[in-house]
């Protein structure tokens, strides 16, 4: 087919159901394989980004039903393994961080796209500390090599201005640790509510982290546990494409 003809429509009316987030969705697969106890994920996304998580998650030793996260009760227990992440910087920037901690070895790369989507500011922060990861490619970028390290966290710093997914990571990793952890984040914060998606999801896992604003960040020596269920929200800007459909005029 070379061509697409949209008619316009004089009406639409029915009852749809959102995917789940991304960003939550993400989020939810990682801690639920972190946690002690099996998670039952409700509303999960399934698209490519899910799908390459799911898939790295049980490289590293989680088992999967077909709702349900088997968790490995902290660091991964596969302590070597190569992991194609596609363009899904949702898994890559978290897992970098996560693997950090993993005490292994690690491969992780994408596509092409990936390989052009920085990851410096993490990978300084993690360095900072301890970790040890080499670049495969081109400095700042995918795809990274990351090595067993014995990791000092109790003062980490990152920058804010890049990405938030580099916070992100930071956060949802640093449990692994098994001791407490500050954060400073150096600049301006942007995208400062998936940083709040990040700690709401880690609440619901029985982390609770403490801040000052958006500068500094407590986290707890406390490892994730299993809520046992938790539904996946819907994806809000997904539903922006039905209201504009309610607001466009009748012809």
């Amino acid at each position: 087919m070379d061509s697409l003809e949209l008619k316009p429509a004089h009406r639409a009316a029915g009852t749809v159901r959102l995917p789940g987030s991304k960003s939550i969705s993400n989020r939810c697969l990682l801690l639920a394989a972190l946690a002690q106890g099996e998670t039952e994920l409700l509303g999960l996304l399934d698209a490519d980004d899910t799908r390459v998580m799911r898939e790295a998650l049980s490289s590293l030793g989680v088992s999967f039903g077909s709702s349900t996260v088997k968790g490995v009760g902290g660091p991964f227990p596969v302590k070597k393994a190569e992991l194609f992440l596609g363009n899904a910087g949702t898994a890559l920037r978290p897992l970098t961080a996560a693997l950090a901690l993993s005490g292994g070895e690690y491969r992780l790369s994408g596509t092409p796209r990936m390989h052009q989507r920085p990851i410096g500011d993490l990978v300084d922060a993690l360095r900072a500390i301890g970790a040890r990861i080499d670049y495969a490619g081109n400095e700042g970028f995918p795809p990274l090599v990351v090595h067993a390290a014995r990791l000092k966290t109790e003062n980490v710093r990152v920058r804010g201005v890049v990405s938030s997914q580099f916070l992100t990571a930071l956060l949802m990793a640093l449990p692994l640790s098994g001791r407490p952890a500050r954060i400073e984040v150096q600049g301006e914060l942007i995208s400062k509510p998936y940083v709040e998606i990040t700690l709401n999801v880690m609440r619901r896992f029985g982390v609770e982290v403490k801040r000052s604003g958006w500068r500094w960040f407590e986290v707890p020596a406390k490892a994730y546990v299993s809520p046992g269920k938790v539904f996946v929200e819907g994806d809000a800007s997904s539903a922006s494409y039905f209201l504009a459909a309610e607001a466009s005029p009748s012809t």
